[in-house]
């Protein structure tokens, strides 16, 4: 039952409640976000319950959704950095568009379509989905990382080459007049006018407007005017010929060395989450089962066509520009798909009569198909790929016959600082290490670092662990701490052992281990932050020093307590009484047995 006003409310709350399930437990199987809204929307649309009947109307909203992204893509693009990029983004991304464009073309000629049609077929393959692939290096923390800024350059140049792929429409359409070159030129100008006018806005206009509602104190009103930016932008270069999403990611660019960047991106946030699931969930429902059905030798067979031949030319494209194996069939899987704006492609190539409504259907499948499988090829690349290696270029293996009178195993944050001391002490000290990354960076130091892995025996004997002083574990994850601890114990019983501990349990285990020192990495450094905070407060620093002297004295006898066999309650218990105890002498208030229990849970 629709709501006054004509607002279907129950199928919003369908639309949720479909992405709010189906998403949690896609990503718990490891398939990810994307392919679950695309699950979603196939189950809940026309051609599954029918729940929706007009996918293309939620499609057209959730739009919305890639324009929002586009812009928090922009909001991190200061034109600096955009400029670094311009080699990527003219090069490697004209590089590969037009590479693919003129191959697919080729392959959508062999598979019986004419020239023009499988020139617009193929065109349109080649956008890739901004939307998957933006959200894919997101979730994976890669959207500033060398390979993942080349192929958001690549990206750039596809939103791009949208506009010039459209006029080209428009000409070669049995409908377009052949000698209207005028207008074409015409178009040209407007769009270059849109693009310096929203510059222009943007250099003069926004920052001081911003300030005034700033100034206001209206945070609703920041809101509205972070979504009238970003919708204003993208509605004005539509308006002249370009994209929504260019637009919006221009927005973003002017707006990245803005002082209300951050206001900005915390605003636009939750829409543009919300919006792109929804965009996800419209492809899902847009999936026509029954042209999928009818037709399925030609998509089936120009899914795997296109996908396969895309991929291989961006391998090529990869490699020739001088990517590694790794890095270049990543690429080349991740961007094998379709995308979004081969929608636009498509339906503009149907409604000029360059293809037929039948066709269109079949060219938007072959296009959904493949972004529905694109989580799947991913998936299978991370099982098949080998472990990456370690480049090696710059870093030393541990010659034979290493001695010092201390070897530190692990030189990241803990072990720089640990060795400092030492070295100004003119100690003689061995480093190993199993990062090369960390290793070339210690070099440019003047930090002589060695590769090595500290959880092997026969790299503890070649560092010189048999006849070291002193040997510091300072390696940050537990498990390996917590193995060399048990090497060391076991094949150097004589050596002194100083091991930097992860938390109370961890602490325990290594001096079970029988290691001579251990550190809680974060408890003296807490210590003295809550000291300094104490001071802020009113507190003499002699009253901070005794207040600080009396919480390590008790957590020493906790230690101590749970060292033998108390265990954690005992600790816990021990803690309240102290505690309550101290705050009877003192005056002040403490937390309850119940507040205590909670948070890190003994585990500092």
């Amino acid at each position: 039952m629709a709501a006054h006003g004509g607002i279907d409310l129950v199928q919003v709350v369908i639309l949720l409640a479909a992405g709010v399930i189906a998403v949690p437990v896609f990503r718990r199987l490891g398939l990810g976000s994307v392919l679950g809204y695309l699950a979603a929307g196939l189950v809940v649309g026309p051609f599954g319950l029918k729940i929706v009947s007009d996918p293309q109307a939620i499609l057209h909203a959730a739009e919305l959704g890639v324009v929002l992204f586009l812009f928090i893509i922009g909001l991190e693009m200061e034109p600096q950095r955009l400029w670094a990029l311009r080699k990527q983004i003219f090069g490697l991304g004209v590089l590969q568009v037009l590479a693919c464009g003129a191959i697919l073309t080729v392959v959508g000629i062999l598979l019986g379509f004419g020239p023009a049609v499988a020139f617009v077929f193929g065109m349109g393959f080649v956008l890739t989905s901004t939307a998957i692939v933006m959200q894919v290096l997101e979730e994976r923390g890669e959207l500033a990382t060398e390979p993942g800024q080349k192929i958001v350059s690549i990206l750039l140049l596809e939103d791009l080459a949208i506009v010039p792929l459209l006029a080209i429409v428009a000409i070669i359409a049995p409908t377009g007049e052949g000698g209207d070159f005028m207008s074409r030129f015409i178009g040209i100008g407007v769009a270059l006018g849109t693009v310096i006018g929203l510059v222009a806005v943007g250099r003069w206009i926004l920052n001081p407007v911003f300030k005034f509602l700033a100034d206001a104190k209206a945070r609703e009103v920041m809101t509205g005017a972070a979504l009238l930016v970003v919708l204003g932008a993208a509605v004005v270069m539509e308006m002249g010929g370009l994209s929504m999403a260019m637009g919006a990611f221009l927005a973003g660019v002017l707006l990245s060395t803005s002082s209300f960047k951050h206001q900005l991106e915390a605003d636009v946030e939750p829409f543009r989450g919300l919006l792109l699931g929804l965009f996800f969930l419209a492809v899902g429902m847009a999936l026509d089962v029954s042209v999928v059905i009818s037709n399925w030798q030609i998509i089936a067979l120009s899914v795997v066509a296109f996908m396969l031949v895309k991929g291989a030319v961006i391998y090529l494209v990869a490699r020739i520009t001088k990517s590694g194996h790794a890095e270049a069939l990543e690429r080349s899987v991740m961007m094998a798909q379709g995308g979004e704006f081969a929608f636009v492609l498509y339906t503009t190539a149907a409604s000029a009569g360059l293809i037929s409504g039948p066709t269109n259907n079949i060219f938007t499948a072959t296009v959904i198909l493949s972004m529905v499988l694109t989580p799947f090829s991913l998936i299978a690349l991370r099982y098949l790929m080998p472990k990456r290696q370690q480049s090696m270029e710059g870093v030393e293996q541990i010659p034979d016959g290493l001695h010092g009178q201390v070897l530190v195993i692990g030189f990241g944050r803990f072990g720089q600082i640990a060795t400092q001391p030492l070295l100004v002490l003119k100690h003689r000290v061995s480093i190993i290490d199993n990062d090369t990354d960390m290793i070339r960076a210690a070099s440019q130091l003047r930090f002589k670092v060695y590769y090595g892995d500290g959880t092997r025996l026969d790299i503890l004997r070649a560092a010189g662990a048999g006849t070291a002083d002193v040997i510091m574990i300072c390696v940050d994850k537990k498990e390996s701490a917590t193995r060399i601890a048990e090497l060391l114990r076991d094949e150097f019983p004589l050596a002194r052992v100083y091991a930097r501990a992860f938390d109370r349990g961890h602490a325990i285990e290594l001096l079970n281990t029988g290691v001579e020192y251990q550190i809680r990495e974060t408890f003296e450094s807490a210590l003295t932050f809550g000291s300094r905070v104490a001071q802020a407060l009113g507190a003499t620093a002699d009253e901070a020093a005794e207040v600080i002297a009396g919480v390590r004295g008790r957590d020493a006898k906790r230690f101590e307590l749970q060292q033998m066999g108390g265990g954690i309650t005992a600790g816990r218990d021990l803690l309240i009484s102290n505690a309550e105890e101290q705050a009877r002498e003192g005056g002040v208030s403490t937390t309850g047995p119940d507040e205590a229990e909670t948070g890190d849970r003994e585990q500092v």
